[in-house]
C-alpha cells in the first residue's frame, strides 16, 4: 500500500507520455532509426491507478482514456500489455522487442502509488503490444519503434522517408518495401532502389519500389 504524503506536501503527478517513434530513413544516403513520428499524451491530473509491484511492469496492462494509465488486464478498458520495461530513455537503453506497437515514456516524479511506496517513480519506458489488432509494430504494419524487413515506406521530403502500412490502409500509400537486411550496402541485390538503416548486426535494409 502506498504511503500517504504529509500534510502540506504537494504531490506532483506521474506523467506517461506515449511515444510512437518513426524510423528516419534516407534513400541512398546515411540515415537513422529515430523517433520522428512521436505522439504524446499530457500528464494525468490525478494519480494513475497502480496494480503491480512496478508501475507498468512486464505483463501489466494499460488503458487509453484521456491519459494512458495502468489497469488490470481483465478490465474492459485494457488496450495494451507491457512486453518490456526498462529504466532510462529509449534512445540510450535496451531496445524494445521487434513486435512492440508503441512505447510509453514514464517520467520521474512523486506519486502516492509506486514501486516501493516511497512516493517516487523512476524514469523509464514500457514497450507495449496492443491486446487486439491492428499491430503497427508487426512487419508491414506501418508503425512501431523499429523498422523491420517487410516494412514499407514512403518519401516524406527532405531526403527522408517514413513507414506506412504495406496494405495501403495508412494515410500514405507505400512506395518502397524492405526485402532484406545485410551488413553493408554492396551486399544488397542489384534491384535495390533504397537503402534503409536498421538496428542490429545487419544495419542495412535493401528496399525496392512497389
Amino acid at each position: 500500500m502506498a504511503r500517504r504524503p504529509r500534510s502540506g506536501r504537494r504531490r506532483s503527478t506521474l506523467s506517461a507520455l506515449v511515444l510512437i517513434p518513426v524510423a528516419l530513413i534516407v534513400g541512398c544516403q546515411q540515415s537513422a532509426d529515430g523517433a520522428d513520428r512521436a505522439r504524446g499524451s499530457a500528464a494525468p491530473t490525478s494519480p494513475a491507478p497502480h496494480h503491480g509491484t512496478v508501475f507498468l511492469g512486464p505483463g501489466d496492462c494499460g488503458s487509453r482514456d484521456e491519459q494512458f494509465r495502468e489497469v488490470p488486464c481483465t478490465s474492459e478498458k485494457a488496450v495494451a500489455r507491457v512486453i518490456g520495461r526498462h529504466g532510462g530513455r529509449p534512445s540510450t537503453g535496451p531496445a524494445c522487442p521487434p513486435v512492440t506497437d508503441f512505447v510509453v515514456h514514464i517520467s520521474q516524479g512523486y506519486s502516492p502509488v509506486d514501486e516501493d511506496g516511497d512516493g517516487d517513480v523512476g524514469q523509464g519506458y514500457a514497450c507495449m503490444r496492443n491486446l487486439q489488432a491492428p499491430h503497427p509494430g508487426d512487419p508491414g504494419g506501418g508503425g512501431g519503434p523499429h523498422t523491420l524487413v517487410a516494412d514499407c515506406v514512403y518519401k516524406a521530403g527532405g531526403g527522408r522517408v517514413k513507414e506506412t502500412a504495406c496494405d495501403g490502409s495508412g494515410k500514405r500509400k507505400p512506395q518502397f518495401k524492405i526485402e532484406s537486411a545485410v551488413a553493408t550496402r554492396p551486399q544488397c541485390p542489384s534491384w535495390t532502389d533504397l537503402y534503409v538503416r536498421l538496428r542490429g548486426d545487419k544495419p542495412v535494409g535493401c528496399a525496392h519500389r512497389v
